[in-house]
């Protein structure tokens, strides 16, 4: 039996004053990327000094302004790469490292160490504040846990006298979803005095969510309540880092901006202890498909996903967000349908916005590659074949093809799962173009008729074929080559046919440019009608060759 009776609910913050329902999100909040610290310490292989350095920089690249290094006091490693990043001069003027240290005498000395020469630096000091690890870890009282933090950052304000550099203090209450808001804001406050924060030098206050322990929306409260209850607002930076227990990292930081949250740690792709640090790529791309300038650059997802696989070692979920191989891909028959109508829908309009279903972002503005969109299986239908024809090929199959040409590929599909573009190209040379047999179209000849006087008609046509491998021709008139070619397949092969409808279109622009020609046919003996297709630089030999396709697949050559 599922013992879930072992396990009692977290309490929920009592808050009916909640305004952060009725925001919005308007702006990108200040990113820190917390990869080489929260990151790292969760590989199974911790990233060497190379490849800390390859991350770093790309960090750089993609905009990050701050970026935690991780705990240099200590880990030799850590310590060495800092410097590596101060003396190959690495660190660009307007970037912020920034460093984790507990609050122990000799740690934040070590600390101080590691960032000599460094311009601006964030020295991030933190302990835990929760009911239960107050109880358990540390076992003490309020006040001693509060004297910790406080004599944290006396240490650190001494030692920030003498830095030539600047010194930005960050402190974190760890487990602050497990602890009461109210001694949560008062050992924040007690640290914000205890270094002064004001308006001009204001002091980063960062609220974790270190274990995720109840909905987002608690979250949102906690943040929106400390955020209403610090003293001198205007001199805090209010952070938040999220963590992901309960799958909601990406909702709970989304929610906490809508509360009052200037900041935001995470990682890439949400690597981090457990399940992980709060994905802050899903966040940016969240506000980039709203039209919010999510400010960093992440439009090279693929180039973005290179480095973080190469450095981490860990690969990229296929269903991941925005990031995955099949995110923008269509199986169902319905959503490529639903796809191909949006996309035709959005050309025809000259829509300015991306408005097509089932994709919130058009892939190729994060540096996806359009094509594979719609991919096709069993559970594919009429509309993915067809915008698979158009965007890889572009054959414009008309409306009443799409079914036809789907079924030949859903037999496929049937028998060996997924089809490739290649193989969906190769059956419709199979199906249509290179129908040949019995009767082969080889070569036409038009004479305009329109100048004569007392005809019924305006075209005479001499078209030389084969049939069943024999040179054979016919002259006919009509109303048109296709009129024409027509009758005199008809009086040639003693057939009864009627084309019920006809389309044209450019295959490629240019000189060397083809057009393809879509015939409908029917045969009124039997009532079984199909389509042609043909291909040419002119035409109208495209328009014949897709007659004598439709013919042959009808089967009609051969009475």
């Amino acid at each position: 039996m599922l013992n879930y009776k072992r396990y009692k609910r977290n309490p929920v913050l009592h808050y009916p004053e909640r305004q952060w329902p009725n925001k919005e999100i308007e702006k990108a909040p200040v990113w820190c990327s917390v990869d080489l610290r929260d990151g790292n310490q969760a590989l199974i292989d911790p990233m060497v000094v190379h490849e800390k350095i390859e991350m770093f920089e790309y960090l750089i690249k993609m905009g990050f302004k701050e970026i935690e290094i991780g705990f240099p006091a200590a880990s030799q490693i850590e310590f060495d790469f800092l410097r590596q990043l101060v003396d190959r001069k690495l660190i660009p003027d307007d970037v912020c490292v920034q460093v984790l240290t507990q609050c122990r005498e000799e740690l934040i000395d070590r600390t101080f160490e590691s960032i000599k020469g460094i311009k601006k630096a964030i020295v991030h000091i933190y302990n835990s504040t929760s009911v239960l690890q107050r109880d358990v870890v540390f076992n003490m009282e309020k006040d001693q846990i509060t004297q910790i933090a406080i004599e944290g950052t006396k240490m650190v304000k001494e030692r920030a006298k003498n830095f030539p550099g600047e010194i930005i203090l960050e402190y974190s209450p760890e487990s602050f979803t497990g602890t009461e808001v109210e001694y949560a804001l008062e050992i924040c406050t007690a640290v914000q005095k205890t270094w002064g924060a004001t308006k001009e030098n204001p002091i980063i206050i960062n609220l974790p969510s270190t274990v995720e322990m109840t909905t987002p929306n608690v979250y949102a409260d906690q943040i929106e309540w400390m955020s209403n209850h610090f003293e001198d607002r205007d001199s805090i930076i209010l952070s938040v880092h999220p963590h992901n227990d309960r799958g909601t990292g990406v909702a709970a930081a989304e929610l906490a901006l809508l509360a009052g949250a200037d900041r935001v740690e995470g990682t890439l792709f949400g690597n981090g202890e457990r399940t992980g640090n709060v994905d802050i790529m899903t966040i940016a791309y969240n506000m980039f498909s709203q039209g919010i300038n999510p400010e960093l650059a992440i439009e090279h997802i693929n180039e973005i996903i290179e480095m973080y696989e190469r450095c981490c070692k860990i690969p990229i979920h296929p269903r991941h967000p925005y990031a995955g191989k099949l995110v923008f891909t269509a199986f169902s028959g319905s959503h490529q349908d639903a796809i191909n109508k949006g996309v035709k829908a959005m050309k025809e309009r000259n829509n300015p916005y991306w408005q097509v279903p089932y994709l919130p972002i058009d892939p190729s503005d994060i540096g996806r590659e359009y094509e594979p969109i719609v991919r096709i299986n069993s559970q594919s239908g009429k509309g993915g074949v067809a915008f698979i024809m158009d965007t890889y090929f572009g054959f414009k199959l008309p409306k009443g093809m799409h079914k036809e040409f789907a079924n030949v590929i859903q037999k496929i599909s049937e028998t060996q799962g997924e089809v490739s573009p290649e193989q969906i190209m190769d059956s419709f040379r199979a199906e249509y173009l290179n129908q040949k047999e019995p009767i082969h179209f080889r070569k036409l000849q038009m004479i305009d008729l329109s100048h004569e006087v007392k005809t019924a008609f305006d075209t005479k046509v001499i078209v030389t074929y084969t049939d069943h491998g024999v040179e054979k021709q016919f002259e006919a008139v009509g109303n048109g080559p296709i009129d024409a070619v027509k009758r005199g397949l008809q009086e040639a092969l003693d057939l009864d046919i009627k084309i019920l409808d006809y389309e044209e279109h450019a295959l490629q622009s240019g000189s060397n440019s083809q057009a393809a020609a879509y015939i409908h046919l029917l045969d009124t003996n039997t009532g079984s009608v199909t389509y042609g297709v043909g291909v040419s630089s002119n035409i109208t030999r495209a328009s014949v060759r897709a007659i004598f396709s439709a013919v042959n697949r009808l089967g009609l050559g051969n009475k």
